[in-house]
């Protein structure tokens, strides 16, 4: 199964929710009702394979405006994958970072357009949300509190491997080599008390350049 989530190849089969292969492939995306059709935080932009995907539900088209589906716009939490191929996804999380991070002027059009589109499906909004004990996708008071919970504890995993990453790779990052006199040459190695011929008779750290025209040159430490 090829899919990619912001550009990030991810693993994952036929029958799976695009909001389960998002988190278990920790790709930046929003669920703050922990999937339940009711923070509208975990739009996806279907840029390829909307073929491959189950077809819209209730929630999606009592939502989603008509000019967000005609951008290809799907909610995670209620979107399956009903077909192997190639499929690519942009999430609005992810959207909105790059957004802020290339262009921020940007930011309050995009705003004023997503809050338009949400007014044009306000009423069709609330009347799915009320009526949604007759409806085929039903969530119990627990459910909805147990979801919300576990997507936080994923958000926590995903900051504590966020900082553990970025500690990892500070601690790969090695400080200029030290070199040593030995027999009259620069060697790199443990920095160690000069011998006579330089006439400081200190210690020293050099870099390649000045280690190289060392060796050709016999250029003194001092």
């Amino acid at each position: 199964m090829n899919i990619k989530i912001n550009d990030r190849e991810c693993s994952a089969n036929t029958g799976d929710r695009l909001l389960d292969v998002a988190r278990a492939n920790h790709g930046h995306i929003g669920y703050f009702c922990g999937g339940n059709a009711l923070c509208q935080t975990c739009y996806v932009k279907v840029i390829e394979g909307q073929e491959l995907l189950s077809p819209m539900t209730n929630a999606e088209k009592a939502m989603l405006s008509d000019a967000l589906i005609s951008e290809g716009t799907r909610m995670a939490c209620q979107t399956n994958i009903d077909k192997p191929g190639k499929i690519t996804l942009l999430t609005t999380v992810e959207e909105v970072k790059r957004m802020t991070l290339s262009n921020p002027v940007e930011i309050p059009a995009y705003m004023a357009k997503m809050g338009r589109e949400a007014a044009v499906k306000f009423t069709d909004t609330i009347a799915y949300q009320s009526s949604r004990d007759s409806d085929m996708y039903q969530v119990s008071l627990w459910q909805l509190v147990t979801d919300v919970l576990n997507g936080i504890g994923d958000a926590i995993q995903l900051v504590i491997e966020a900082v553990q990453s970025v500690f990892t790779s500070s601690a790969a990052v090695s400080a200029p080599e030290p070199v040593k006199h030995e027999n009259g040459h620069v060697s790199a190695g443990t920095t160690l008390k000069l011998s006579s011929c330089c006439s400081n008779g200190g210690t020293v750290r050099v870099s390649p350049e000045v280690l190289q025209l060392h060796g050709e040159k016999g250029v003194a430490c001092n």
